[in-house]
């Protein structure tokens, strides 16, 4: 036991991780592995590892063995017995219960007897079970396989789906060599071929359900659309808006031979049904009213799709979570750059779209060049004194909201676009009052949710041209944007504490760039407001990635220079 060793293991679950050890890299990737990060701060990072965290562990075959022998190596005391049990017993549970498929029957199984015993006891489990064939096998109804996973999942039983899955209607294509848009050689990366290998398995019952986790920038939308050339079937692809749908559609026709008569859009606009669909997650989800059934549902099941893909899953709107446990006959491939969901559902992710089947860190790919550099900077400044009185006495959403929209934020943003002169520049916010005077001060062009999808497009085009150099845009721009020559963002207002949407916004600068291979991110923050405690809380997942936010206050920030 080495008192200087950089982590500490408590009796809650929460490990302590001093981030001046030498090898912090090397711990905090590993620590990604198995836990995650609650909060951190300048010295000491926090870490908790809970059910999910472990049996994603379990699921990339990860042993107690393993996880218990890093703490052991790092850890400056002895670790509490009740987490060595947590980690055995969480890792030893995941497999333990089986779904697979004989002779078109559908069976869990267990070597364990007892576990048999149990569901056979758990009053959620008996409409789903047919026969009783032994101590270790139960006959099941295969159209609740879904429910049957969330059900053993909430008493701690990660069921391992070993069942497969329908071939669905065969659509034949073939991935490009060479690409039209640029005339560039076109090949799969490294971590793209090999986290689409980690998906599909080699068709083996072991493979077609689960999550990538790559970062923004990285080619994502490749990835998606090489697991379809794996598959090679109709595919089912759900995005978070319009535009996110014309961005997989340009992909599709770029990296393959698929014809653009075989590519469907369906969504507010269009509602067209092709071998290659790509709908939204907004009309799928459209209702009249809270009683009303979900219309567009039935897109799921009309259809022979073969292979369904998730973008940004971890923005699944829980009805689409809820209908995916009717249709656990289909591939299904969750693609995000994080699996924090603020809303808790991670756990149900995990059982119906599939566990983590491939993640790697954000500092090893900008390190490989695969992503830009990252300077990040949080820019702290005062209150404006004539909104002080009015944030006094405001309740604390008030407060916030006070804060974000700091009239001495304009000056900053005037100041940080001149110190970067000849870079494209994003101006991004939640507030569209803000927003709006932004553009009346500057003239910049905006894009907000009221921006018709047309003009969007022609838009987005005069920034790629470059005939745009520095646009406004509301929290539309927070997914699927194809930006690439963005090499600066900066944040004048943000959602409360959604770490989510730190990562989605730093990942609008983060692909590659042509010559000096960096990008510039800014959030200006009001110091000693509400809107700085949840500044920290969004801040977290950049941290966990390896990210370091630069504290700037007014003075420092004056004298900060770039080569531009």
């Amino acid at each position: 036991m080495n008192k200087n060793a950089p982590l500490i293991v408590q009796g809650d679950g929460t490990i302590l991780l001093d981030v001046s050890t030498k090898h912090f890299e090397e711990i905090r990737n590993f620590m990604l592995v198995f836990a995650e990060l609650v909060k951190s701060p300048e010295y000491i990072h926090t870490y908790r590892i809970t059910l999910v965290s472990l049996w994603n562990a379990a699921s990339l075959n990860y042993t107690s063995e393993q996880i218990i022998g890093f703490l052991k190596k790092y850890t400056s005391y002895e670790i509490p017995k009740n987490i060595i049990k947590q980690i055995e017993t969480s890792i030893e549970k995941y497999g333990r219960i089986k779904i697979i498929k004989e002779n078109e029957k559908y069976y869990l199984i267990s070597e364990d007897k007892n576990i048999i015993d149990e569901i056979l006891h758990y009053k959620l489990m008996t409409k789903y079970i047919k026969a009783e064939i032994n101590n270790n096998k139960l006959e099941i109804d295969a159209t609740y396989r879904g429910h049957i996973k969330l059900a053993l999942i909430n008493i701690g039983y990660p069921v391992q789906d070993l069942a497969g899955y329908k071939t669905g209607e065969p659509y034949h294509f073939n991935m490009r060599t060479k690409l039209p848009s640029n005339g560039e050689d076109f090949a799969l990366r490294d971590y793209q071929k090999n986290s689409v290998e980690a998906f599909y398995a080699d068709g083996k019952p072991e493979g077609g359900a689960g999550v990538i986790a790559l970062p923004c920038g990285t080619g994502k939308t490749v990835v998606g659309i090489a697991a379809m050339y794996k598959t090679q079937t109709r595919t089912l692809i759900i995005v978070t808006g319009v535009t996110a749908c014309r961005q997989w559609r340009d992909e599709i026709l770029d990296k393959t031979d698929i014809p653009p008569e075989d590519i469907g859009e369906y969504n507010g606009l269009n509602k067209e049904i092709k071998p290659i669909t790509i709908a939204t997650y907004k009309i799928l989800t459209y209702r009249k009213n809270k009683e009303s059934p979900f219309v567009h549902f039935e897109l799921f099941f009309q259809h022979n799709w073969g292979l369904i893909i998730y973008d940004e899953v971890h923005l699944l709107p829980a009805p689409i979570i809820k209908l995916t446990s009717e249709i656990q006959s289909m591939r299904r491939l969750g693609l995000t750059a994080t699996l924090v969901r603020e809303d808790g559902l991670e756990k149900d992710v995990f059982c119906l779209i599939g566990p983590k089947k491939f993640d790697i860190p954000w500092r090893e790919l900008e390190e490989k060049k695969f992503i830009a550099e990252a300077y990040c900077y949080d820019i702290r400044i005062p209150l404006d004194e004539s909104h002080r009185s009015d944030y006094v006495v405001s309740s604390d959403k008030v407060k916030f909201r006070i804060a974000s929209e700091n009239v001495l934020k304009y000056t900053v943003v005037k100041k940080i676009i001149e110190k970067l002169q000849g870079k494209n520049i994003l101006i991004i916010g939640q507030y569209l009052d803000q927003l709006n005077e932004m553009k009346k001060r500057t003239g910049y062009t905006i894009i907000t949710g009221k921006t018709p999808q047309s003009e969007r497009d022609i838009i987005y085009k005069k920034f790629k041209t470059g005939e745009i150099t520095t646009l406004i845009v509301s929290k539309v721009a927070n997914l699927a944007v194809d930006l690439p020559d963005a090499n600066v963002l900066i944040q004048i207002s943000g959602t409360f504490g959604s770490r989510q949407e730190e990562a989605q916004r730093l990942g609008r600068v983060l692909r590659p760039k042509k010559g000096e291979n960096k990008s510039y991110f800014f959030s200006i923050i009001t110091t000693d407001t509400k809107e700085e405690d949840f500044a920290h809380k969004r801040q977290l997942f950049l941290t966990e990635q390896g990210y370091h936010y630069e504290l700037l206050d007014k003075d420092s920030f004056e004298e900060l220079e770039f080569n531009n």
